[in-house]
């Protein structure tokens, strides 16, 4: 299941953040696949896809990073799956 995960940089301090994924890496439980990411020019917040099959992995990896984001979870479709879906009928959850 695909989740998009949007990062609120708490304190707009995405310093902080960037310090300790240099440091640590990502810190991503087994289960959880980074799938790829956008960064708001502004330094606001960051836009995440990631892979997993159960949203609560992702509050164990966030988990490492309360202290410095705010986190919202999303789960999401691709457009060619939100398409073929509607195509059969199907008006999703």
């Amino acid at each position: 299941m695909l989740f998009m995960v949007i990062e609120r940089f708490k304190n707009r301090d995405a310093r902080a953040v960037y310090a300790r994924a240099r440091e640590r890496g990502r810190m991503l439980p087994e289960g959880v696949t980074y799938v790829t990411s956008w960064v708001e020019q502004s330094f606001d917040r960051c836009f995440q896809v990631m892979e997993c099959d159960d949203v609560r992995m992702l509050h164990e990896w966030a988990a490492h990073w309360n202290d410095l984001v705010e986190f919202e979870f999303v789960p999401v479709m691709t457009s060619a799956e939100a398409a073929a879906l509607q195509a059969s009928g199907g008006k999703g959850a």
